[in-house]
C-alpha cells in the first residue's frame, strides 16, 4: 500500500512506521515537528518525510496529488499551548478539512482519524460509552472534535478512534514521562486528583491492524482498556519500579479548570465490532515504558492542560 501519515513523526506515527516499515509499503509523512523529532523516524528508502503543516492547504494538496495514498492515517494534532486556540483550530480543524478534501480527490481507500478522549468533555457517567455526547471545552478538545466531524461527514471510508492514554516508546505527554524525569532528577512531584485509562501500544496496534482494513466498520470507536488508574497510583508505581522513594508523599491537587477529573472510556462497542480486547496489563505496560526511557531517555515533555493553581 501507499500510506500517508500526518503527524507521522509523533509518538503514534513513528511507532506505526517502526512496526510497518518492513512490510514493503511506501510511506509519506507530513509533520511540522512542533512536538516531535525528525530523528524518531526510520531511515528507509520507502519512507519520505515532508516538513510542513496540515493547515497549509497548498502543501497538503501537493503531497496528496503526488503520492496518491491508498491509506491515510490522520495523526497530526496541535496541543502544545492550551491558550493558542488559533493554532489548534488551524491544525486540528482546518487541517482536517485539507486532509479530507485531498484524500477524497485523490481516491484514498480508507482514512483512520485519531481522536482525543477529551472530546467527551466532563462526562455524565464513566466508563464513557462511545454514544455519550461530545462536550469538549478546551482548545485541544474543541478543535479535535471539529476535525473529527469533518472526517465523519466527508463521505470517505473513514473511522475515528477515540483513544485513551497510550503508553509506549516516545511517549512525551502526561504523568508517566513527567514522573520519570522528575524522580530521576530528584525533583518534587505533585499529583492531580484525576483518573485516566492507559492503553498499551501493542494493544493499540492490534486494534489499528483491524481498523485500517477497507471492509472494517466505519464511524467512531473507543480505544481503551475500560479501566481507570488515579494519577497517584501512576506515581506510586513509577516510584516503586524506579526504586526512588521521595522523602515526602507528593501533594494531591485538584484538577485545573481546563482538566477533567475522570476520563475512562468504555471499549465494549469496539470489542463487539472488531472482536478485539486490550490484553496488556497496566503494570506490564508501565514497566516496559520505563525500561524504554532508561535506554532512550525523555527528550521533551508536553501537556495540553495548564498547571493546576
Amino acid at each position: 500500500m501507499r500510506i500517508l501519515i500526518t503527524g507521522g513523526a509523533g509518538c503514534l506515527g513513528a511507532n506505526i512506521i517502526d512496526r510497518w516499515i518492513g512490510r514493503g509499503d511506501d510511506f509519506l509523512v507530513i509533520d511540522n515537528f512542533a512536538t516531535s523529532r525528525r530523528e524518531a523516524l526510520a531511515d528507509a528508502k520507502n519512507l519520505e518525510v515532508v516538513e510542513g503543516d496540515v493547515g497549509d492547504k497548498a502543501l497538503v494538496d501537493a503531497q496528496f496529488d503526488r503520492f496518491k495514498p491508498d491509506l491515510v492515517l490522520h495523526s497530526a494534532a496541535s496541543y502544545k499551548n492550551p491558550d493558542d486556540w488559533r493554532s489548534d483550530m488551524a491544525a486540528n480543524a482546518i487541517g482536517s478539512v485539507n486532509v479530507v478534501e485531498a484524500a477524497r480527490r485523490t481516491g484514498a481507500k480508507r482514512l483512520v482519524n485519531f481522536q482525543t478522549a477529551l472530546c467527551y468533555g466532563r462526562p455524565d457517567t464513566t466508563p464513557i460509552p462511545v454514544t455519550a455526547p461530545t462536550r469538549p471545552f478546551t482548545s485541544y478538545g474543541v478543535s479535535k472534535t471539529a476535525g473529527e466531524q469533518v472526517v465523519l461527514n466527508s463521505g470517505l471510508n473513514a473511522i475515528s478512534l477515540r483513544l485513551g492514554n497510550i503508553t509506549g516508546p516516545r511517549l512525551s505527554i502526561g504523568p508517566i514521562p513527567t514522573f520519570y524525569t522528575r524522580l530521576k532528577a530528584g525533583k518534587a512531584c505533585f499529583c492531580s486528583a484525576t483518573t485516566r485509562d492507559f492503553l498499551d501500544m501493542e494493544d493499540f496496534f492490534s486494534l489499528l491492524d483491524l481498523a485500517v482494513k477497507e471492509d472494517a466498520p466505519r464511524g467512531v470507536f473507543n480505544g481503551s482498556t475500560g479501566q481507570g488508574h488515579t494519577i497517584k497510583d501512576v506515581f506510586d508505581q513509577v516510584s516503586a519500579i524506579l526504586g526512588i522513594a521521595p522523602s515526602e508523599p507528593p501533594p494531591i491537587v485538584p484538577p485545573g479548570d481546563d482538566d477533567v477529573p475522570v476520563v475512562v472510556l468504555d471499549p465494549s462497542e469496539t470489542e463487539k465490532a472488531f472482536g478485539w480486547r486490550a490484553k496488556v496489563s497496566f503494570a506490564a505496560s508501565l514497566r516496559n515504558m520505563l525500561a524504554w526511557y532508561d535506554v532512550n531517555g525523555v527528550k521533551d515533555v508536553y501537556s495540553h492542560v495548564k498547571k493546576p493553581r
